[in-house]
């Protein structure tokens, strides 16, 4: 799990590529590769056969799904189209642990992925190990142009993991908030520490910048291509927004007053009973949070997390402020002026998840990693606590439905005044 980290220590740093230069390539490609899929094995570990099966809603998904399906990822696209001869570890396993990949061929409906009792996570375990004992050979045995070749799709593959590494995290979490006896996935597991300033306000003057990735380093294709947006003048909050400030929306009726909503939002937090944010419990008259470390009292000082879009849009009406865009957000994260933009939760931005100008999909199955997404989806920046570490990118765009909310996500505040 990442460490919370400044916008300034992020930016001074780059985005580091997850291969380093100290060997040839085909070292330094079977080490990046080992490193990452170790991670995702260190995270499954905690759990139980059981565990990992469970699926508690549509949105997520079993553990042993995301180890099986980044799995197959490197067995579809890897070793399926560039290593000859391989053959696959089960013949039912593509049409299994497909996840949206139309171009792929078939797939097993995303709802009914917790009915899969079989392969069980012991099958998964020798598959991934089936898989990775065929990717180190094929990188020990190809040659040097081929690989060079390859270093594109393998840091896809490798980022892609990172990615149901957090999934991983977040799916068992609401999981384990379903159920009346709280378990623990980490009962040493404690919130990290977010960093606060008395200074409570960046301004950002009236300016055009650039935004969106702009070197060759590893990116999505949704963070390009970069290009010149007017910002400004606004003043963003330097802090997330706590607990003790979310306890004082809801103590004022936030949850109940209309008019702090938009329609689809009130809609609901009438149809879904909220009265808190996500995973938070009312226990002898005292609200606690489910967390990985179990139950736990909510902590005033903390930053709020698992709030919807709407939920954070209603708390901006509420304080008489708003929601950043994406580009105000960026702009004050090169700048470095924004706390905890880093490592503890991803923040709501006011921003459509559409394309930048001029943007085109790769081709191939590939294209279809983000581009098809871009419609009716808000923009999330930053990365949270259970972001992997190399992972988070100030141009880094995540998106989610505005009514999701069992993911680490928070917010902080613009001000127009």
């Amino acid at each position: 799990m990442t460490k919370s980290v400044s916008a300034a220590a992020l930016l001074a740093t780059s985005a580091p590529s997850l291969f380093s230069d100290s060997g040839s390539l085909a070292q330094n490609l079977v080490e990046a590769y080992l490193v990452v899929r170790d991670e995702t094995e260190r995270r499954a570990a905690p759990l139980s056969p059981e565990d990992q099966l469970i699926q508690s809603m549509p949105d997520a998904s079993p553990a042993k799904w995301h180890r099986a399906h980044t799995t197959w990822f490197f067995e579809q696209f890897l070793l399926g189209e560039h290593s000859p001869g391989y053959q696959p570890f089960h013949p039912d396993y593509a049409f299994l642990f497909n996840s949206y990949y139309v171009s792929a061929g078939p797939r097993h409906a995303r709802h009914q992925r917790g009915h899969l009792t079989r392969p069980s996570a012991e099958e998964v375990t020798a598959y991934r190990r089936h898989v990775d004992a065929a990717v180190v050979k094929f990188f020990q045995t190809a040659d040097q142009a081929t690989l060079a070749k390859l270093v594109p799709l393998v840091e896809v593959g490798l980022n892609h993991e990172q990615q149901h590494q957090e999934l991983m995290l977040t799916d068992i979490l609401h999981a384990f908030a379903q159920n009346p006896i709280p378990p623990a996935y980490d009962a040493a597991w404690r919130f990290p520490a977010s960093q606060r300033t008395a200074e409570e306000w960046v301004a950002l003057n009236e300016g055009i910048h650039t935004v969106g990735h702009t070197d060759d380093s590893f990116h999505f294709d949704n963070e390009k291509p970069a290009h010149r947006a007017l910002v400004g003048p606004v003043r963003l909050a330097r802090n997330l927004v706590t607990n003790a400030e979310w306890l004082a929306f809801m103590k004022d009726g936030g949850y109940g007053t209309a008019t702090l909503w938009l329609m689809d939002g009130f809609a609901a937090v009438n149809n879904e009973g909220w009265q808190a944010p996500g995973h938070w419990r009312q226990v002898g008259g005292e609200w606690r949070i489910m967390t990985l470390g179990g139950l736990q009292p909510v902590d005033r000082q903390a930053p709020v997390s698992h709030v919807s879009y709407y939920e954070a849009d209603a708390f901006a009406r509420w304080a008489g402020k708003h929601l950043p865009t994406e580009m105000e957000w960026e702009v004050a994260a090169r700048a470095g002026q924004l706390n905890d933009a880093f490592g503890i939760v991803w923040q709501w931005t006011r921003s459509s998840y559409s394309p930048y100008p001029g943007y085109r999909a790769i081709e191939g199955a590939l294209g279809e990693y983000n581009g098809k997404f871009m419609v009716n989806q808000l923009v999330l920046r930053g990365s949270s606590f259970a972001t992997p570490a190399g992972h988070s990118r100030i141009t880094y765009r995540n998106f989610f439905y505005p009514h999701h909310r069992w993911q680490f996500t928070g917010l902080r505040l613009a001000d127009y005044v």
